[in-house]
């Protein structure tokens, strides 16, 4: 019997578009949230008709636990509606998590984006190469919009809308489709373009959740399409690391034939850890199922039988979800220590730079010092020179108390005041060159530290 409106209930809207809206729902029967777009197909034309079609298939035949599951669709023709209903994402989409990361001015951790990634990239696997023998997806609309996050943070592409079939290998799409940012350099031309166009939107995705903005921005579409055709852009920061940024600068190659297929992608050592856990959830998920269809039904055993065995399922999954809740708290632990780490190396070296510049700073004022005694000192040597008779005359002195006899005591007592500050300026020096010595050897033991 298909479904009806009636059978689910509406708990909000979620957002809005130019056709219809998507709303929040729960199904009557069990209770279960879903989701499902509400289009006016009465006011679209043939070619969006068709187009709104091709999706509701594509969504029935995509079959992927990193795809957005289709559940039912009901068409109201009284009212030209049609409803898809699909499956409810609770982590919002990639856009919002951008935001809420430029907001608070933190970047998103290598080991998430290569998740994200790996989940992508095993999607469009199943899009580019069907594993039940289907011709070609192309989605050609990948953006942070249209691409949703469950409860656990695990990727589900959505919104086949603009997804075109391809029958065989060597078919090329022609359509000027897909949101400019992510758009790749054959499509810009307006050429002919296949499956290599959607793993130029991935790269460009892939830049965004490491640099929170597009590779290609600009302020009108002319002058987007020239940075697209150049293709030339930033490097990713630097706190991710040298082989996912090749990795994207492979993605994101003006030749469509030198970028990686998405086989390569999924099968590359970068990715090698993120998709050996994908595989692990995909058998877990089989053998779940395996044991739900061996699983005897309730009415062919007792009630305590079976209040038993369910219990014991539900022990099972909670201490599965525990465990992984364990690991995860580990590698988090893991990221704070290295983190940690970095902190303190970063913390010795201002420390090294901060007595570096007091030595330097103690070492200016000493000199200064000296460069204001010094001409001090050079005008009581210039004057000592001056009254120094010659070595040629002598004075005469006579006995008694004549002004002759007394002018040497005076004399004395200058020159004594001279050697005075003399010593005093050779110490301010002697004082100025220990220090800048310790200067030497300090910054001699750091360069064989770093050797």
């Amino acid at each position: 019997m298909p479904s009806r409106v009636e059978d689910y209930e509406v708990l909000y809207t979620i957002g809005s578009g130019s056709y219809g809206k998507c709303q929040k729902i729960r199904r009557k029967s069990d209770g279960k949230v879903l989701v499902w777009k509400e289009l006016d197909y009465g006011t679209m034309a043939e070619a969006e008709k068709q187009m709104l079609v091709s999706e509701v298939n594509l969504l029935r035949e995509l079959k992927h636990p990193n795809i957005v599951r289709y559940y039912d669709r009901i068409i109201d023709r009284t009212n030209t509606t049609l409803y898809i209903v699909m499956e409810h994402c609770e982590g919002g989409d990639l856009s919002g998590l951008l935001t809420r990361c430029i907001k608070e001015r933190r970047y998103l951790d290598e080991d998430f984006v290569l998740r994200v990634l790996a989940q992508l990239a095993l999607a469009l696997k199943e899009c580019h190469r069907r594993g039940d023998g289907g011709h070609t997806v192309l989605h050609r609309d990948l953006k942070p919009a249209n691409i949703f996050l469950d409860a656990r943070q695990n990727v589900k592409l959505g919104d086949f809308g603009l997804a075109r079939i391809l029958n065989h290998d060597t078919s090329f799409a022609k359509t000027f489709v897909g949101t400019p940012y992510y758009m790749s350099p054959e499509q810009m031309n307006r050429t002919s373009y296949n499956e290599k166009s959607d793993i130029w939107s991935l790269g460009c995705l892939v830049y965004e959740l490491c640099a929170l903005s597009p590779p290609f921005t600009a302020y009108n579409q002319k002058e987007l399409a020239e940075r697209i055709r150049e293709g030339k852009f930033r490097r990713i920061p630097y706190r991710y690391s040298e082989e996912l940024n090749s990795l994207v600068c492979r993605m994101l190659h003006l030749k469509d034939y030198m970028r990686p297929s998405v086989e390569s992608i999924v099968q590359s050592a970068l990715l090698a850890s993120a998709v050996s856990e994908e595989q692990r959830k995909a058998e877990q998920r089989v053998r779940r199922k395996s044991a739900e269809l061996e699983r005897p039904k309730p009415a062919d055993v007792p009630a305590e039988t079976a209040a038993a065995v369910s219990m014991a399922t539900e022990l099972r999954l909670k201490e599965q979800r525990l465990q992984e809740r364990e690991q995860a708290l580990k590698d988090r632990e893991e990221r704070l220590e290295q983190r940690e780490q970095e902190l303190c190396a970063r913390e010795r070296l201002a420390d090294e730079k901060l007595a570096r510049a007091e030595g330097l700073v103690k070492t200016c004022n000493l000199v200064r010092q000296q460069k204001a005694l010094t001409p001090l000192y050079s005008n009581e040597i210039l004057g000592e020179r001056a009254e120094s008779p010659s070595p040629g005359k002598k004075k005469v002195h006579f006995a008694g108390d004549s002004k002759e006899n007394r002018a040497p005591d005076r004399h004395l007592k200058l020159r004594n005041a001279e050697l005075k500050k003399r010593l005093q300026a050779a110490t301010v020096r002697a004082q100025a060159l220990d220090l800048v010595e310790r200067n030497y050897q300090l910054q001699s033991r750091q360069l064989l530290g770093i050797r």
